[in-house]
């Protein structure tokens, strides 16, 4: 691929186009939205757009009462004059806070080539939709973690897309299983077509907690360039990264806050830092760092996506809410980037705090040994039997645990009815009912399998582990006091379920 280099020295996208499907291709700018950027020229009389005028609108001016950007009992006042975002507005969204957003991307990412642009959108999971509309084709394989976001399959899975489970250990994914998978793949899926988008969430991941490590993805990056792959990049916890767990501190432990260039170089950074061909569409998003219900994001892509991506978004949500535009800019203009970026690293240092908590938790009910021959994982044990094991996470807000069966007497009666194809399933089943009964609930891990096809649901068509299922943990809601109340209860169900003596 020939690739030119812009007047800033770094290079400019190769030209990835032939990446987009055939539908996206078809789509054609909406007439409409190309009247209301003509209505934006001083002295413009416009006879043209169907826009209700603003004097009609019973809503005129809201002021906000937001915290501060370094101490939390601090607040200040915001005025959103609502005549503006109240009306309909580019798809694009809000000229100024994509301005914005383009800033601050810059500033923390730097991305490894010129022609990049920011779009706005209502959320990640909306994204992501708006992604494999652009990319995949019906019965299309995405390439994903060997644990993926469920609802980033539920989108795919009624297009008729599946997915391609790519292992992982600790680091994340790992690029050689990736390598080995697309070297093989006509010969392990003749006759369908290679894969050529991956589906990524390289911080925190959801479910597994893993974060990708600097090293792990420079390879994957290389991987994807050597037979071109469309990076998709969810990554709606980076700013949650923390220090690994350490069992000589308590979670009560606060580090000292740094400065905002100390905050960014302590951070894994994103796989836009490696991106010199323009392979990466990077979704972020303000659910996880100021609130879900604001429904917003951005895009950050190569200028040949952003465009196509536009088209639809004028035809599809024309554009995000003009009240949560409005309000996140206020704030962010009114904190300034390193006001954020104080926001973000004190966000970080309580949701470290409160994986402690949970991990502390599991050490009341049950003996906690790291693993032979690993640096990373711990395995919990109750009466000197293995019950489960997890990887402390280094980001995002789960604990992913693995659940060990073979000693579980109710899973070996399942095993031995003929009638039971998944006996693992079964009793990850029954586990989740007493959980639920005993009123701490957990999100069951067959929500997070990859869906591969009908043929392959269950623990041994899907080639998993046998004698084991998994379970989310999530310590992003629940206090300190609750979540010992819940892993208590917990620790009876097991108990109970494997028949251990107190």
């Amino acid at each position: 691929m020939v690739q030119s280099q812009s007047t800033n020295g770094l290079p400019t996208a190769v030209d990835l186009g032939h990446h987009i499907n055939s539908r996206s291709r078809a789509r054609h700018p909406s007439p409409l939205k190309d009247i209301i950027r003509f209505m934006a020229v001083d002295d413009m009389v416009s006879l043209a757009g169907g826009l209700p005028h603003p004097s009609f609108f019973p809503f005129h001016t809201v002021t906000v009462t937001a915290s501060g950007p370094t101490v939390k009992k601090s607040t200040c006042s915001l005025e959103l004059p609502l005549e503006e975002i109240l009306q309909y507005g580019s798809g694009a969204g809000h000229p100024q806070l994509r301005s914005w957003c383009r800033e601050f991307t810059q500033r923390v990412h730097q991305p490894a080539y010129a022609d990049w642009e920011v779009l706005l959108h209502p959320g990640n999971t909306n994204a992501w939709s708006k992604v494999v509309g652009l990319l995949c084709e019906p019965d299309d394989y995405i390439l994903c973690e060997s644990y993926t976001y469920p609802s980033a399959q539920a989108f795919w899975i009624p297009l008729g897309n599946k997915a391609a489970p790519v292992p992982a250990d600790a680091e994340g994914m790992r690029a050689d299983a990736l390598n080995q998978i697309l070297h093989d793949w006509e010969d392990t899926h003749p006759g369908t077509r290679q894969p050529h988008v991956l589906y990524l969430v390289s911080v925190g991941s959801n479910p597994s907690g893993v974060t990708m490590s600097t090293k792990r993805r420079r390879h994957i990056y290389d991987v994807c360039v050597e037979y071109d792959i469309i990076i998709v990049e969810d990554d709606p916890y980076f700013f949650l990264q923390y220090p690994n767990y350490d069992t000589s501190l308590s979670a009560t432990d606060a580090p000292e806050l740094v400065s905002s260039d100390d905050f960014l170089r302590s951070l894994t950074p994103s796989m836009l830092q490696f991106d010199h061909q323009g392979r990466v569409i990077r979704l972020e998003s303000f659910s996880k760092t100021l609130a879900p219900g604001l429904r917003l994001g951005y895009f950050v892509a190569n200028s040949v996506f952003t465009e196509r991506l536009l088209r639809a978004t004028e035809v599809e949500t024309q554009d995000p809410s003009g009240l949560s535009q409005a309000l996140v800019l206020r704030l962010v203009e009114h904190w300034g980037i390193d006001g954020y970026l104080g926001w973000l690293q004190r966000l970080g240092v309580e949701y470290r705090r409160r994986r402690d908590w949970m991990i502390n938790a599991f050490s009341q009910h049950f003996r906690l040994e790291h693993a032979a021959g690993t640096g990373s994982t711990l395995l919990a044990y109750l009466n000197g039997v293995p019950i489960f094991s997890f990887v402390p996470p280094t980001g995002g807000m789960f604990i992913w645990a693995c659940f060990y069966l073979a000693q579980n007497p109710a899973f070996e009666e399942q095993r031995h009815e003929p009638d039971v194809v998944d006996p693992e399933q079964a009793v990850a089943d029954q586990l989740w009912q007493q959980f639920a009964e005993a009123k701490v609930l957990l999100a069951p891990g067959s929500y997070y399998h990859p869906w591969q096809g009908p043929d392959k649901v269950t623990t041994n068509a899907r080639g998993a582990n046998p004698a084991t299922t998994y379970f989310r943990f999530s310590f992003s809601m629940t206090t300190k006091e609750e979540m010992e109340r819940g892993i208590a209860r917990m620790a009876q169900v097991i108990r109970a379920s494997w028949k251990l003596e107190h």
